[in-house]
Formats: C-alpha cells, structure tokens, sequence
C-alpha cells in the first residue's frame, strides 16, 4: 500500500487559505463551483497573493472587482 504523501506546512497553509478566499467569494455572489473554478484558474494569481501578504478577504475582494 503506497504511503500518503506529507504536505509541507506551507503547502497546506495555502491550501487553507484558499478556501478561506473561496468562501469570501460565495459570500461576494459566486456560487461555491464558480469559486472553485476561478481559484483552480487563477491559481498562479491567488498564490502570488497569498506570499504578497493578503488576507483571504482582501484577495477575493481583487478577485471580484
């Protein structure tokens, strides 16, 4: 049985992070697949957010302006 892979705490700190903008995107109108699409689009973009500093608020709030 092949072992799980280990994020590293970064990894998953990006991870979180996203879902926390994607829930700030449903709040803003988007529906939960549109958010997940747009992150999975824009992923380069939302990951240069997420290292400049941003909350996950304030990155939805680009995101949807």
């Amino acid at each position: 049985m092949a072992k799980k892979e280990e994020l590293d705490p970064e990894t998953l700190e990006l991870i979180n992070w996203c879902i926390e903008v994607e829930g700030f995107l449903v709040a803003g109108g988007a529906t939960l697949a549109q958010a997940q699409e747009h992150i999975e689009e824009q992923v380069e973009w939302f990951t240069d957010q997420f290292y400049d500093g941003l909350t996950p608020e304030e990155a939805a709030k680009e995101a949807l302006a």
